[in-house]
C-alpha cells in the first residue's frame, strides 16, 4: 500500500473510533438521568406518604418548626421534606426561592406550589402537588392537613410559581 492509502485508512479508523467514543460517552450520560428521575419519583412518593400521615392535624398560623401537633402551610412542607432528607427554609416566601422553576402545566408529584391568596403581591401559601390535579396542604383552622383540588381553586387562581426541590 502506498502512503496516501495508509493515511486514508488511518483517518477512517480515527473517525470510527471517535464516533464510537462519542456514542459511548453519550449513552453513559443518559443513564444517570433515568436513575435520577426514578429516584426523584420515589422521594416524591415518600414525601406525599409522610404528609398523608398527618391528615387532619390542626392548622395553626405560625406553628413552630418540627412540631407535629399543629402546622401552618410552610411548617408542614418543611417538616415532611426534612423527614425525606430535604432541608427547606421556614417561610413559604423563602421556600419559593429554592429548587428550579416549574411551569403550572408541567407539575409533577412532589413539586411545591406557591400562591398569593390575599393578592398583596407576596407569596403567602405553599402546597405539595400530589398528582391528578390534587394538592396536599394545610391552610385554615378547622380543616388542618387535607387533600384539595388544585384546578380552579384559590391556589390556582392566585398561583405565583411552582418549584422542584427534590
Amino acid at each position: 500500500m502506498n502512503n496516501t492509502t495508509n493515511k486514508r485508512i488511518g483517518r477512517k479508523l480515527a473517525g470510527v473510533a471517535l464516533s464510537l467514543s462519542i456514542a459511548f460517552a453519550g449513552s453513559m450520560l443518559l443513564t444517570p438521568k433515568t436513575t435520577h428521575a426514578a429516584s426523584d419519583s420515589v422521594v416524591a412518593s415518600n414525601i406525599i406518604n409522610k404528609g398523608k400521615q398527618y391528615m387532619g392535624v390542626p392548622y395553626k398560623f405560625g406553628a413552630k418548626s418540627g412540631i407535629t401537633s399543629a402546622f401552618d402551610c410552610s411548617s408542614f412542607v418543611q417538616y415532611v421534606y426534612k423527614k425525606n432528607g430535604i432541608s427547606l427554609p421556614r417561610s413559604s416566601r423563602q421556600q419559593a426561592l429554592k429548587g428550579t422553576r416549574v411551569l403550572k402545566s408541567n407539575l409533577k408529584k412532589g413539586d411545591l406550589i406557591f400562591s398569593d391568596t390575599n393578592r398583596d403581591g407576596k407569596i403567602n401559601h405553599v402546597s405539595i402537588y400530589i398528582g391528578n390535579g390534587k394538592v396536599l396542604q394545610t391552610y385554615r383552622v378547622g380543616i388542618g392537613v387535607t387533600i384539595s383540588t388544585f384546578k380552579g381553586s384559590i391556589w390556582d387562581k392566585t398561583f405565583v410559581t411552582a418549584r422542584d426541590v427534590i
